[in-house]
């Protein structure tokens, strides 16, 4: 097929039109195309890696702003996890660290940091079903704009949140005795374990929220990261749990997070359930990765 566009573009031959009125195949197949001519549709073809950086960029802060405005985002990622902080610094704190030699901060701050990831998480969920309700995916889905970065800016700006929410934590932690005793470069690397599994952790949850019909089964999330953390190394000593239930505890992700971090800041084993976490984040994020992009596509394309 041949095109004249109005804006004195060159003409063209066999090439698909973009909803935006450019070409998206490489500048090789147009005839009579000037050096602008070319210049101009390569940066408007929409699957670029250049339009992916830029428009997964543009979309991370549309979500972002979002959170910003949204309550029950700021309470369920940075209000509630320091309220539990300070709560079990209160109720717990000494008990612990009469059993294990040291303050309990060690295990409760990377455990409400964890918190923190997970609930999030939750939020995120319902948000991207209320915005396929809406119709907002299907509105965003024609746009000319590369079709992962829709996708890729919720994850990348829940990784904006933990970390957020993990600066906060451990602010309140330094403020109630929390301290770093290993150096800075330890210290920078607990600041992203949250990141890691969190990440995977909101990959299972937008993956859920995709196919479910109502909000009932994402917000029943909230009972999977209350079991991960009654039962982990950050609520209590191993010890502590009974025998026949320790190696689940020993071994969940929430666990393995926790101790990688208590070795970080306090001093122990690092490399062992650092590898084990990565483990369980690498694990989930393959288990959901075809059907979450799967399931966002056909969300996008509904109505």
């Amino acid at each position: 097929m041949s095109l004249v566009s109005q804006d004195r573009m060159p003409v063209l031959r066999n090439g698909p039109v973009l909803r935006n009125g450019f070409v998206g195949v490489p500048p090789d197949t147009f005839r009579n195309a000037g050096r602008h001519g070319r210049h101009r549709l390569r940066r408007h073809w929409e699957n670029s890696p250049r339009r992916l950086f830029s428009d997964t960029a543009v979309f991370t802060g549309r979500v972002l702003r979002r959170w910003r405005r949204d309550t029950s985002t700021l309470v369920e990622s940075l209000i509630m996890p320091v309220v539990l902080l300070v709560t079990l610094d209160i109720v717990l704190g000494d008990n612990v660290s009469q059993v294990t030699g040291h303050s309990a901060l060690y295990g409760s701050v990377p455990l409400m940091a964890m918190v923190g990831a997970m609930t999030g998480a939750m939020v995120s969920g319902i948000g991207l079903m209320r915005e396929r309700t809406d119709g907002v995916l299907s509105r965003l889905w024609v746009l000319p704009v590369h079709r992962a970065s829709g996708l890729l800016s919720r994850l990348l700006a829940d990784v904006v949140r933990i970390m957020i929410t993990t600066a906060v934590i451990l602010g309140v932690g330094l403020a109630l005795g929390f301290r770093f005793r290993q150096g800075i470069l330890h210290a920078a690397a607990w600041l992203f374990i949250p990141s890691v599994l969190g990440l995977a952790f909101t990959a299972a949850v937008i993956t859920l929220s995709l196919y479910a019909a109502n909000t009932v089964m994402v917000e029943l999330s909230e009972g999977i990261w209350a079991v991960l953390m009654f039962f982990s190394t950050g609520f209590v000593p191993l010890d502590q749990y009974p025998h026949w239930i320790q190696p689940v505890v020993k071994h969940q992700p929430v666990s393995c997070a926790v101790e990688a971090m208590r070795g970080l800041s306090l001093g122990g084993p690092v490399l062992a359930p650092t590898v084990e976490m990565l483990m369980w984040a690498v694990g989930i994020l393959a288990a959901c990765a075809i059907p979450l992009a799967i399931g966002y596509r056909r969300a996008s394309m509904r109505g």
